[in-house]
C-alpha cells in the first residue's frame, strides 16, 4: 500500500502528498472508535482508486503532536521576533523557546527589522544574538526589507516540516510573502486572523516553500505551559542542560537548591540573569497551574 504525509485536512477530507501527488482521503470509521483523529503532518499508510477516492488504513506514530495549531511531525519553528516596532522581547521569546524545546523541535531564531536600528540599539541586538548563540540555537537577522537576510532562512526550509510563529506584527506574512510571491493572499489572512483571534476556524495546510513543508497558520495561539511539569522545565533550557551535572543534588531543579552548579554560573555572568529570571517567572507559573481534571 502507498505511504504519504496529510497536507491539508477540511471537511472530513485528507488530501494525502505521495511521490509528488496529492490524493483526496477519507479516514477509516474504525479511527472514530479508536479515537483517532488523522492530523495534517501525519504520515500515513492509504489506498486509492484514484486521486479523489482514497481510505487512510493507518496513521503511524508521531514523533510530536501540537493541539494549536494541531499539527504533528513538525521538525522546526521559525520564530519571528521584530528588533524594534514591537521591541525585541526576551521574555516571549524564552516563553516560545520553551514551548517548542517541550514539543521536541528545533527552534529558529529569526529577528527581523534590524535595519531600522540605531547603533546602540544594533549593538544590544547583536549582544542579545551572541547570547542565544552561546546557549546554542541559531540566530538570523532580516530587515525590513524582507528579502535581505532571507537567503540565509531558505536553507533552514529545505526537507523540513516547519512552523512559524512569534509576537505579533513582526512581518511572519511578509517574510513568507518574500519567500514566495504566489502567497500573497493566504499570508494576508493570518496576519488580520491572528490581529483579531479569529484563526481558530481556518484550515491547517502544508505548503511547499524554500523545497520544505510549511504550516500556512499562525503557530502556537496558547502560550501556556499546560502539559509541562516543572521537574521537565529546565530540560527546555539548553545551557542549564549542560550544567546539571555539576550540580550537587541529583534533578536539581536550579530554584532553592544549594551547590547549584547554574545558580553559581548565573553569579559568574555566564548565564545572563535574565534568562534565569524567565525560568524562576515559569517555574512558580507551572507550580501555582490549576489542576485540570
Amino acid at each position: 500500500m502507498p505511504e504519504g504525509k496529510i497536507i491539508k485536512a477540511l471537511s472530513g477530507f485528507y488530501y494525502v502528498l505521495s511521490n509528488g501527488s496529492v490524493t483526496q482521503c477519507r479516514g477509516r470509521g474504525v479511527f472514530r472508535k479508536n479515537k483517532i483523529t488523522p492530523l495534517v503532518g501525519d504520515y500515513v499508510e492509504f489506498q486509492a482508486e484514484n486521486e479523489t477516492d482514497g481510505y487512510i488504513l493507518e496513521v503511524f506514530e508521531r514523533k510530536n503532536e501540537l493541539v494549536r495549531p494541531p499539527i504533528s511531525n513538525v521538525d522546526q519553528a521559525i520564530l519571528v521576533f521584530s528588533a524594534i516596532e514591537p521591541d525585541f522581547s526576551t521574555s516571549l521569546l524564552d516563553r516560545f523557546l520553551v514551548l517548542v524545546e517541550s514539543n521536541d523541535i528545533v527552534p529558529i531564531i529569526c529577528i527581523t527589522k534590524a535595519d531600522l536600528l540605531n547603533d546602540d540599539e544594533l549593538t544590544r541586538i547583536l549582544e542579545y544574538k551572541s547570547q542565544y548563540e552561546q546557549f546554542g540555537y541559531d540566530v538570523l537577522l532580516t530587515s525590513s526589507k524582507t528579502d535581505q537576510g532571507l537567503e540565509d532562512l531558505i536553507p533552514y526550509l529545505k526537507d523540513k516540516t516547519s512552523v512559524f510563529a512569534g509576537q505579533s506584527g513582526v512581518g511572519k506574512s511578509s517574510l513568507l510573502n518574500a519567500i514566495n510571491p504566489d502567497l500573497q493572499l493566504k499570508t494576508a489572512g493570518i496576519s488580520t486572523h491572528l490581529g483579531r483571534g479569529k484563526h481558530t476556524t481556518r484550515h491547517v495546510e502544508l505548503i511547499d516553500i524554500g523545497d520544505g513543508l510549511v504550516a500556512d497558520t499562525p503557530g502556537f495561539s496558547s502560550l501556556e505551559f499546560s502539559e509541562l511539569e516543572v521537574e521537565e522545565l529546565a530540560q527546555c533550557f539548553p545551557e542549564m542542560v549542560e550544567r546539571a551535572d555539576d550540580c550537587k543534588f541529583r534533578g536539581c531543579l536550579h530554584n532553592n537548591e544549594p551547590k547549584c552548579a547554574v545558580k553559581t554560573s548565573v553569579e559568574s555572568g555566564e548565564i545572563p540573569s535574565y534568562r534565569y529570571d524567565h525560568y524562576l517567572a515559569f517555574f512558580k507559573e507551572i507550580k501555582e497551574r490549576k489542576p485540570r481534571y
